[in-house]
C-alpha cells in the first residue's frame, strides 16, 4: 500500500506564489534603459515588450523541481502486509549493590582475589549477555537506587553499563528496599507472567525508606518473582582485610524475599559458586508473550528527490551552456561566411 508518511506538508505548496505577492520586486543594481521610441519597435516588429517576469512554459522546469522537493519531503513509503514478531523471553531487571563493602577483595576466582564487585561484573555480565529474547535492566543501589539500564533487548549496552559501575556511586549505605521498589515501577507495565528481578548484595538493609519485606509483599501482589544471591566469603573467614567480610549479611532477610516472591535465594561464597547460580538462573523457564505485529516499509522519496536534484543541475548549467553555443556561433561567422545568413535564420526560426 502506498501512503506518504507526511503529507501535511502538501499545505506549503502555495509558498512561492504567497512570497511573490508579499515581497518586494528585487532590484538588479543595474541601470535601466528607457527607450522614447518603443511604440515604434512593436509596430514594426509586430511584438509587443515584455515587462513581466517570464511565462509558464520558461517557468515551468522550476515549478517541476518544487513540486518534486514537496513529494519528497512528504516521505512517500510503499508498506508491506503485516507480519506478525513473536517475542519471548523474560522481563529481567537485575539490581547490583554498589556500597562500599562491595569493594573488599575476598572473592577467589582463578586463583586471585578480586574484589566482590568485580567478580558481579565478570560472571553476571556474562549470564547477561547470554540471555538472547530477554529485556534487560539494570538499577544500581547504595543509599538510593538508581535506574541505570532501563528494559531493553540490547544486551550489550546493559553489560557495557555494569562493567562502568563504580563503588560508593549510589552512596555507602544498602537500601535493598527501595531498589525493589525501583524495580516494581519498571516491571509494573511488563506482562505479568515475565517478571523477573535478581537482586545482589553482600550486606542488610540500612538505609531507605521502604522495608525489604513490605518491598517483597508488594512484588508478590504484583506477581514479580525476585532471585536473591548473597555475595561475599564465608563467615569466619579473614580474607585479605584481617575482617569478617560477610558478618553483615542478612540472609535470613534475603530468604524471605525470594520465599514471599516465589523466587529462591542463593549464596555466593566466591566465583565458581556465582557461576553455578549463573546456570541455575539460565533454566528458567521463557514466557510466551503476544506477538507483535510490524509492517515493513520501503522509503520511496529518493526517486522524486533524485530526480529534483538532476534537474536543478541541469538548470544551473543552461545559461552557461548557451553562452558558450553564441560564442561558437560567432567565432564560425568570422570565417565561413554563409554561417551568417544560417545564424539569422536560425534566430528567425526561435523567435518565431
Amino acid at each position: 500500500m502506498f501512503e506518504f508518511a507526511w503529507p501535511w506538508l502538501f499545505a506549503v505548496l502555495p509558498l512561492p506564489w504567497v512570497l511573490r505577492a508579499l515581497l518586494p520586486v528585487a532590484d538588479s543594481g543595474e541601470p535601466v534603459l528607457k527607450v522614447a521610441f518603443i511604440d515604434e519597435l512593436e509596430r514594426s516588429s509586430g511584438r509587443q515588450a515584455r515587462l513581466n517576469l517570464p511565462g509558464w512554459r520558461q517557468q515551468w522546469p522550476l515549478l517541476l523541481v518544487w513540486l518534486l522537493l514537496l513529494l519528497a519531503a512528504a516521505r512517500p513509503q510503499w508498506l508491506g502486509a503485516p507480519l506478525p514478531i513473536p517475542a519471548s523471553g523474560r522481563d529481567l531487571l537485575v539490581a547490583v549493590d554498589v556500597s562500599g563493602s562491595m569493594d573488599y577483595p575476598d572473592m577467589q576466582w582463578q586463583g586471585e582475589h578480586i574484589s566482590r564487585l568485580a567478580m558481579v561484573k565478570q560472571l553476571l555480565g556474562d549470564f547477561l549477555e547470554a540471555r538472547e529474547g530477554d529485556r534487560l535492566g539494570l538499577i544500581l543501589f547504595g543509599s538510593r537506587p538508581y535506574l541505570q539500564a532501563p528494559l531493553t533487548f540490547d544486551r550489550h549496552t546493559v553489560r557495557t553499563w555494569l562493567d562502568e559501575a563504580h563503588i560508593g556511586v549510589a552512596g555507602n549505605h544498602t537500601a535493598i528496599g527501595d531498589a525493589i521498589g525501583l524495580g516494581l515501577k519498571r516491571l509494573g507495565d511488563r506482562p505479568a507472567q515475565s517478571r523477573v528481578m535478581i537482586l545482589v548484595t553482600d550486606g542488610a538493609n540500612n538505609g531507605g525508606l521502604v522495608p525489604p519485606a513490605t518491598a517483597a509483599r508488594l512484588a508478590a501482589q504484583q506477581h514479580v518473582r525476585i532471585y536473591t544471591i548473597g555475595i561475599g566469603a564465608p563467615p569466619g573467614s579473614d580474607g585479605q582485610l584481617g575482617l569478617n567480610p560477610s558478618q553483615d549479611l542478612d540472609e535470613a532477610a534475603l530468604g524471605e524475599i525470594a520465599t514471599l516472591t516465589g523466587g529462591r535465594y542463593f549464596r555466593a561464597h566466591d566465583g565458581g559458586e556465582l557461576q553455578a547460580i549463573g546456570s541455575t538462573l539460565d533454566r528458567l523457564e521463557p514466557v510466551q508473550q503476544q506477538p507483535t505485529r510490524a509492517r515493513p516499509v520501503r522509503e520511496l522519496y529518493p526517486w522524486p528527490l533524485g530526480v529534483a536534484l538532476l534537474l536543478s543541475a541541469l538548470l544551473t548549467v543552461r545559461q552557461p551552456l548557451r553562452s558558450l553555443w553564441q560564442r561558437s556561433l560567432d567565432r564560425a561567422s568570422q570565417h565561413l561566411p554563409v554561417v551568417p545568413r544560417w545564424r539569422e535564420q536560425l534566430k528567425w526560426r526561435r523567435r518565431g
